[in-house]
C-alpha cells in the first residue's frame, strides 16, 4: 500500500461552491484510477484538514498526481483554494489495527 496524507489550510476568501464542485469532481476520478483504494478527509476544529489517500502502489498514487484533469485542479488549489499545504507520502506505512469482537 502507498499513502498520502494532504495537510492543508484553505484560503479565508475561497469560493466554496466552486471547492466544492472541484473537489467532488476528483474524488469521483480519483475513484477510477487504476490502484485507488481509499479517501477519507477529516478537518479539525481550528479548520486544518488532513485528507488521506490510499493506492496500491506508489506508482498509482504518482500516475494520480500527474493525471491532466487533477493537474488543471492542483493549479487552481494552488491559485485559489488553500493558503497552504503539506504533501505526505509513504510507501509501505507501518500498520497496526485493532478490532474488537463481540464475546458472545
Amino acid at each position: 500500500m502507498f499513502l498520502v496524507v494532504f495537510r492543508n489550510r484553505k484560503r479565508a476568501d475561497l469560493d466554496g461552491e466552486a471547492y466544492g464542485t472541484d473537489a467532488d469532481a476528483m474524488l469521483a476520478l480519483a475513484r477510477q484510477q487504476p490502484g485507488y483504494i481509499a479517501f477519507k478527509s477529516y478537518t479539525a476544529d481550528d479548520g486544518e484538514v488532513i485528507a488521506l489517500s490510499e493506492w496500491a502502489d506508489e506508482a498509482s498514487a504518482r500516475a494520480w498526481g500527474r493525471l491532466a484533469e487533477h493537474r488543471v485542479v492542483q493549479q487552481r488549489g494552488r491559485a485559489d483554494y488553500y493558503e497552504d499545504y503539506t504533501l505526505f507520502a509513504c510507501a509501505d506505512p507501518r500498520i497496526h489495527r485493532f478490532t474488537r469482537k463481540d464475546e458472545a
